[in-house]
């Protein structure tokens, strides 16, 4: 048996991965063509690389199918309820920075913090009819920001393409949603709450707390951590 290490399949996210890796003497490469999900570790024995989409790893560390799996912890924290039980940060990798923010439209002038989002959302409901609509792929990290903030009168509605584009297309009022310049934000007219962001969010290669881990893979384990620096 092999320790099970999951990193993102393709694209930056895979590159930085490779490098943050090989720049700690371990060498990450793919075997096969890019349709095959299939690599290998050089530098430490006893590791198996799997190639997973980063969406996939959160779920594959829970379940203990994989014992290590780089992914955002903005994926973790809103795909794992009670995350931290299930799986264990062990280091931040310094890319794939990116924040988790609600966003309004620019020409909302009084609407700065959530209690003006709460107070929009309550009048927008009395003109309306309905909820004010806030679009995003992270329905429990915004619900439980918006909780907290005491913001109220509104409904959560899912973002399956882009979107910052929902608010134009007049199926949002406002959107929670990842940004890592806001340019894509000011090109669509949005504004970003003058508040504490959801979520800041990074790489990160995370243990599963769940996976079982015979002698020779907690011995594989400690030999990762150790040539990682860790």
């Amino acid at each position: 048996m092999s320790l099970k290490l999951g990193v993102p399949s393709k694209g930056r996210l895979m590159d930085k991965t490779f490098s943050w890796f090989g720049a700690r003497g371990v060498t990450l490469s793919r075997t096969g063509s890019e349709r095959e999900y299939a690599g290998a570790v050089d530098g430490v024995t006893g590791v198996e690389l799997v190639l997973l989409s980063a969406g996939e790893i959160p779920r594959e560390l829970a379940e203990g199918r994989i014992h290590l799996g780089v992914t955002g912890n903005d994926l973790i924290e809103e795909k794992l309820v009670q995350w931290d039980q299930k799986v264990e940060p062990l280091a931040g990798m310094g890319f794939g920075h990116a924040t988790l923010i609600v966003a309004v439209p620019q020409c909302w002038v009084d609407v700065d913090t959530l209690d003006d989002l709460d107070g929009a959302a309550a009048a927008f409901r009395a003109k309306h009819g309905f909820r004010m609509r806030i679009a995003t792929k992270y329905h429990r990290l915004t619900r439980e920001y918006l909780r907290r903030g005491g913001v109220a009168d509104y409904q959560l509605v899912d973002s399956q393409g882009a979107t910052e584009g929902t608010v134009k297309n007049l199926t949002a009022e406002a959107i929670a949603d990842i940004t890592s310049t806001g340019e894509t934000l000011r090109a669509n007219h949005l504004k970003i709450l003058e508040e504490p962001p959801i979520l800041e969010s990074q790489a990160t290669l995370f243990r599963s707390r769940i996976a079982h881990r015979s002698d020779v893979e907690r011995e594989a384990l400690r030999a990762l951590v150790d040539a990682l620096g860790l």
